[in-house]
């Protein structure tokens, strides 16, 4: 598989090689995470460690999602640019790894821990997780043998210590399940798989100290078949419904598949922004009630929309269900997107769809400008390592032929053809397959593509493009498909129970959330005045710019401020002076300078 570099997404994929995994070499090192293994690899004769621990106690796990990163890029590239590096770090591991297998830099660098003895918050097995899948990406990206051998000794040691007749561990951090079964499915190892099986298992009967946020904040407050609402820490369900689905996948329990169905539904039909963000609450980084989705207030934090994709992959493999790439490229291409700036090297960890004018972004956790890195800096490297992956997420292939799920240029191979798509979507909206070899042909129409067509040479129709379904197309060896999507700009609005936007509606193009940002906006005129018609036309301009290929034009009016913070119903400032103003892709703002934004816009 392997995505057109002048593609969005093949843009983005080599902006991640050139940058963001550079970077983020850069900050693991400059943060001490690294420096962490090597103060307990050079301890002195007492044992004692050198100089003290630095960063979060999961700041190990910074480091790995990075080295996941390096080997997905190397699959893809062929780099060997990271080759010091990661002899240099499989060498820090092995010293430092115990006998037993166990690894953790926080632990074992801080006499007073004992391992495995607070699981709420060390996050030791989450860590171990994270290894396990650097480990996966290192050996199929490049052949490595060492960092797989450091995995499958702590991967051991979990078997033997938290197995059938060991304690019955789980993390407050799920990942790990999803980690031991990517490694069953290299290795082989059974006893991995039935770890995973476990730590699923245990889940939910509240074995977590529950502390101040109550257990559903572990998503330890009911057994998973039974916990059919999202709750909790987002990513942290998140990563669990993953592991679930993973587990699903390779032992067939129907079970398992419905509870997280209807997980999936609470999740997606009412907890979900529209920019495919997750979590409400900046309190605890969770979900908060159904249709409580303010947009001031988005936690939408980018690693929950990145776990959010990865749990829809496997959902798709699950079932084959198109609503599930559809949400893949939802969050991708909006709040995924927004994470990273257009250099690669600055990222939001919060994605809120309203800034309001005056708003004090200096705090990390609410920032007005993406920043370069955080204390807490888990969602840089999961961009990362997505980036480097992410070709593989495009298409699948069976014995009947290719499936393509996100609607991207590039040449995706099967098991019996070859297909080469070109298309500038995600802002044309013609997509060309010319295929190679014979077989079925399955290409995703979005949901939204009312009045989708397809013209065929050298096969046949087997599915028409209904939205939301996939068209099929049995093909012969050099048939070529041509779907032509439409791309009228068209507004949407939220379900009446989502009260925070009421009266208000959210212009989107294709798949792509648009808002409005005060850098747009004459002076005089602010975000909060402007109120839009919605029996107004949108124009489209297709001026090439820095920030988009198409911004769009609304037209409204511009309010008058009130007098006062309270005024009388019945009072009135007149009915506003028109006005028109510009849109553009919300994944594109704050790339100008700090300043208001928002992507639900009050009607006229």
């Amino acid at each position: 598989m392997r995505l057109d570099p002048e593609s969005l997404l093949g843009g983005w994929q080599e902006l991640n090689a050139a940058a963001t995994i550079p970077h983020c070499v850069d900050n693991v090192e400059r943060t001490g995470t690294i420096a962490n293994f090597r103060r307990l690899a050079e301890a002195g004769q007492d044992g004692e460690p050198r100089g003290a621990f630095q960063g979060p106690w999961f700041a190990d796990s910074d480091l790995y999602k990075v080295l996941e990163a390096i080997g997905w890029e190397a699959g893809r590239s062929g780099t060997e640019r990271w080759a010091g590096l990661l002899s240099e770090v499989a060498g820090l591991l092995e010293r430092v790894q115990r006998p037993n297998g166990y690894l953790n830099s926080y632990v074992q660098g801080n006499p007073e821990q004992v391992p495995f003895s607070n699981p709420e918050h060390t996050h030791e097995l989450y860590c171990a997780g994270h290894l396990m899948q650097a480990a996966v990406a290192l050996h199929r990206g490049s052949g490595d043998e060492r960092f797989l051998a450091v995995a499958r000794r702590i991967a051991d040691m979990v078997v033997r210590d938290f197995g059938e007749d060991g304690e019955p561990v789980i993390d407050g951090h799920a990942e790990v399940e999803t980690a031991l079964i990517e490694l069953y499915r290299v290795t082989g190892e059974q006893s991995y798989l039935r770890a995973a099986e476990l730590q699923v298992e245990r889940r939910g009967r509240r074995t977590l100290a529950a502390a101040r946020f109550g257990s559903q904040y572990f998503q330890d407050h009911l057994p998973v078949r039974e916990a059919t609402e999202a709750i909790g820490h987002s990513v942290r369900q998140l990563y669990l419904a993953a592991g679930v689905t993973d587990l699903y996948l390779e032992n067939g329990d129907e079970t398992l598949l419905r509870a997280m169905e209807q997980l999936w539904d609470s999740a997606f039909g009412s907890k979900m922004y529209l920019i495919g963000g997750h979590g409400s609450r900046h309190r605890d980084e969770s979900y908060g009630d159904p249709f409580e989705l303010p947009p001031d207030r988005a936690y939408a934090e980018t690693c929950a929309s990145i776990a959010a994709l990865q749990w829809c992959w496997r959902m798709l493999l699950a079932t084959g269900q198109a609503r599930y790439a559809e949400e893949m490229e939802r969050a991708l291409l909006n709040a995924i997107a927004a994470s990273t700036d257009r250099t690669g090297t600055n990222f939001f960890y919060s994605n809120p769809l309203q800034l309001r004018t005056g708003h004090d972004g200096s705090h990390e956790d609410s920032p007005s400008e993406r920043l370069p890195w955080y204390g807490c800096a888990c969602c840089p490297p999961n961009l990362a390592r997505l980036l480097a992956s992410l070709h593989g997420y495009a298409a699948t292939s069976d014995a009947s032929g290719l499936q393509l799920h996100l609607l991207t240029a590039g040449t995706f191979a099967g098991e019996s053809l070859t297909a080469t798509v070109e298309t500038g979507y995600p802002w044309d909206g013609g997509v060309l397959v010319t295929v190679a070899g014979a077989g079925d042909l399955a290409v995703r129409v979005p949901a939204w593509a009312h009045g989708a067509t397809v013209a065929v040479t050298g096969g046949q129709v087997l599915a028409e493009p209904t939205p939301g379904e996939y068209l099929r197309v049995s093909c012969e060896d050099g048939a070529t498909v041509r779907l032509t999507l439409p791309m009228t700009p068209r507004l949407v609005r939220a379900d009446d129970r989502v009260d925070a936007v009421r009266g208000c509606v959210a212009v989107m193009r294709g798949p792509i959330v648009y808002c409005v940002e005060q850098a747009d906006l004459p002076d005089g005129i602010l975000v909060e005045q402007l109120r839009l018609d919605p029996a107004a036309g949108i124009a489209e301009d297709h001026a090439q710019s820095d920030l988009t290929p198409v911004q769009l034009r609304l037209s409204g009016v511009v309010r008058p401020l009130e007098p006062d913070l309270y005024v009388p119903h019945d009072a009135s400032v007149g009915n506003g002076t028109p006005v028109t103003f510009t849109a553009i892709p919300y994944h594109a703002w704050a790339n100008r300078g700090p300043g208001a934004m928002r992507v639900w816009i009050p009607t006229a």
